[in-house]
């Protein structure tokens, strides 16, 4: 019997993994040549025929080639070069007119290109800002000849170190340069006006008026200058500007413009700020410990990637929720949305070439790449639905489509609960005596019920009673009117004949001090003596503890260790004028024992 070769058993590997895989491998090309990230990436139905097609923010090679792509299926469609690096890469509805086809919004250093039909619409470009007024004194300065190439540039750097407001463009390519090129340049822009001119960092979008999926939707821009625009979907003009105190990298909103929404925005300085519509300044603030990588809302949750290699959930209020740590570092971060099953997750790529699928903190499912993979896009793509598209760091491009049988649950990838904790636990049978007082409690509920309740109304009664006749013959150690607040408490301390008696006394109001009261002790005069037996009491301070000692001499002759009761109040508390107690308290004194009673 002839033995399997390596290349078969490898073979039947990759079969039973594909197998047991919940993607399908639609395509995949090494040498694709798209160089991008996520926020670049943007899948729709451009043309309205209901082919899903892939649009692409190429930044090309090194970054120095930018193009607009579109690719249907694996080939490129269309493809347009850039004047500058791509941003952010949208779609979105701009009017409610049929046909109802999507247009497309790419953000490119200071402009947002619109296409409809894959064709240019409109290019919006931001306000530009106010020039330094000493930056636009130098160059005047130049332009008139007045001073030379280098000074112009020893005064350009101490304006760069020191000023609040950035130069501009003009200003930081001239200090590039080499001292040879200086002159030349100088000579070429001194004529031209000075103008600062900021770029937009991110993008994303807001539903107008309606929370619909094919609604009208406004474009939200993240600037370099610290600032959120929204702009309106049909004149592109802007509708609200809100204020940062650092740069967003990463944007998103929920809600409607018109009703209510909530923005937030992941900055350059480690934060995240919430935004509400009526505010101008962030409303919640998180602070990171890390810079973020990446931003993703999954239902009313903001689940944030850091360079600590962790993935973080936080609430819209800035609590944190929960932490998962990850195997290597994060390089991108996207939603996967599962219309069908109504599941919301969180995919990941990380640098070892794996990209993983969290639902909170549980993991779903783990893709392995041959290459680290830099871009994730999920949705419908041509015509299938579940269509996961991914970019990798040289370059390529990898298609997998989701297995309409496929099932994510917690715990598919290998992090996760260990398996014992699966295992049955060995609950003990149950017993005869078990069974038998189940039985019992089953048929005789009811009077069981009735036994209880009839004991519980009896103790009741008691206590009730015994409160009553506490308070008519005044024997409790704690006043029970409202005017006179007052606890008491006695120890008695010695081993005889000679005993010291001390009284605690205690106004339990509040602000209200006690005057006038008086302490009078009532005792056998045929076993006590006592040299005062009534004296009166100081004010009464509302929480203080009030000591009032005395002496109590034992008369009886008899050699017995007995307690000697007193059948009678011993201690009487009274307010001056009155004969009925305010409080009053009974006193075990020991004949030849020391111990000290109440």
């Amino acid at each position: 019997m002839a033995a399997a070769s390596p290349s078969d058993s490898d073979g039947s590997r990759a079969e039973s993994r594909e197998a047991s895989s919940k993607w399908l491998d639609a395509h995949y090309d090494p040498v694709a040549n798209i160089h991008t990230f996520s926020a670049c990436l943007a899948l729709a139905d451009l043309h309205g025929d209901g082919e899903y097609k892939l649009v692409v923010g190429d930044l090309g090679p090194g970054g120095r080639q930018p193009h607009l792509k579109v690719l249907k299926g694996p080939t490129v469609l269309t493809e347009s070069p850039l004047p500058a690096l791509p941003a952010a890469a949208v779609t979105f509805l701009m009017e409610q007119h049929e046909p109802r086809t999507p247009a497309l919004a790419l953000a490119s250093g200071p402009c947002v290109y619109v296409y409809k039909n894959l064709r240019p619409y409109f290019k919006f470009t931001l306000p530009q800002l106010p020039p330094n007024s000493l930056e636009q004194d130098l160059w005047n300065q130049a332009k008139q000849d007045q001073i030379d190439h280098l000074t112009l540039k020893e005064m350009l750097e101490g304006i760069r170190e020191k000023a609040e407001v950035p130069l501009s463009v003009q200003s930081l390519r001239f200090l590039q340069l080499e001292l040879s090129e200086m002159e030349a340049f100088v000579n070429q822009h001194k004529s031209k006006a000075i103008k600062r001119q900021t770029v937009i960092t991110t993008m994303t979008i807001l539903k107008k008026n309606l929370a619909d999926e094919d609604a009208v939707s406004c474009l939200v821009l993240g600037t370099e200058n610290k600032e959120l625009l929204v702009l309106d979907p049909e004149a592109f003009t802007i509708l609200a500007k809100m204020s940062l105190p650092g740069v967003p990298v990463f944007l998103e909103v929920s809600g409607q413009f018109d009703v209510e929404f909530r923005l937030a925005a992941a900055c350059r300085n480690g934060n995240i700020y919430i935004l509400r519509r009526d505010s101008r300044r962030p409303k919640y603030c998180i602070e990171l410990s890390a810079q973020p990588v990446g931003l993703v809302r999954v239902h009313k949750v903001l689940v944030v990637g850091s360079t600590e290699d962790s993935l973080h959930g936080f609430t819209h209020k800035g609590k944190r929720l929960w932490t998962v740590p990850m195997p290597a570092a994060i390089l991108t971060m996207n939603l996967l949305e599962q219309r069908s099953r109504g599941l919301q997750a969180v995919m990941a790529g990380l640098a070892n070439g794996e990209v993983h699928i969290y639902h909170d903190k549980a993991l779903l499912n783990v893709i392995r790449a041959p290459d680290a993979v830099t871009s994730l896009c999920f949705g419908r793509y041509g015509r299938e639905d579940n269509t996961l598209v991914m970019t990798t760091r040289g370059g390529g491009l990898m298609i997998k489509i989701l297995k309409r049988t496929a099932v994510f649950v917690e715990g598919g990838g290998e992090v996760g609960p260990p398996p014992a904790q699966a295992t049955k636990l060995s609950v003990p049978r149950k017993t005869r005596l078990y069974v038998d007082q189940t039985l019992r409690e089953r048929e005789a509920g009811t009077a069981m019920h009735r036994t209880f309740q009839t004991d519980l109304y009896l103790l009741r009664l008691r206590a009730a009673r015994a409160y009553v006749q506490a308070l008519e013959s005044s024997l409790s150690p704690v006043s029970a009117t409202a005017r006179e607040p007052l606890k008491l408490h006695a120890v008695v301390q010695g081993l005889g004949p000679t005993f010291k008696l001390t009284l605690h006394l205690q106004n339990t109001s509040t602000a209200r001090p006690i005057l006038g009261l008086l302490v009078c002790f009532l005792y056998n005069e045929v076993l006590y003596a006592l040299p005062r037996a009534f004296f009166k009491v100081p004010l009464l301070v509302p929480g203080l503890d009030y000591p009032l000692e005395t002496f109590v001499e034992s008369l009886s002759d008899k050699g017995i260790s007995d307690i000697i009761k007193v059948g009678r109040p011993l201690v009487l508390v009274l307010r001056e004028g009155q004969s009925a107690p305010l409080l009053s308290a009974h006193i075990n004194m020991p004949v030849s024992e020391g111990l000290a009673a109440a």
